[in-house]
């Protein structure tokens, strides 16, 4: 992701498979949030209820990256 992108803090609403998650943005969005790389291990804890920082791009706003988990429920 490039110089457009924009961070934002979503909360996790289930896990799916492969390492993605169904994340809700402060605003009622709902888009899926992938791990990339390495980071799959760390984040792999991750359950509905959790409080997550997402990395969107202004071209798909249906799909953001993880990039930290800021606190649980």
């Amino acid at each position: 992701m490039g110089e457009d992108a924009f961070r934002v803090e979503a909360c996790v609403i289930e896990a799916l498979p492969n390492g993605t998650f169904c994340a809700e943005l402060s605003n009622g969005h709902r888009l899926t949030a992938f791990v990339a790389g390495r980071d799959e291990k760390i984040f792999a804890g991750l359950k509905a209820g959790d409080k997550v920082k997402l990395q969107l791009t202004p071209y798909d706003l249906s799909v953001g990256r993880i990039l930290v988990e800021t606190k649980k429920i």
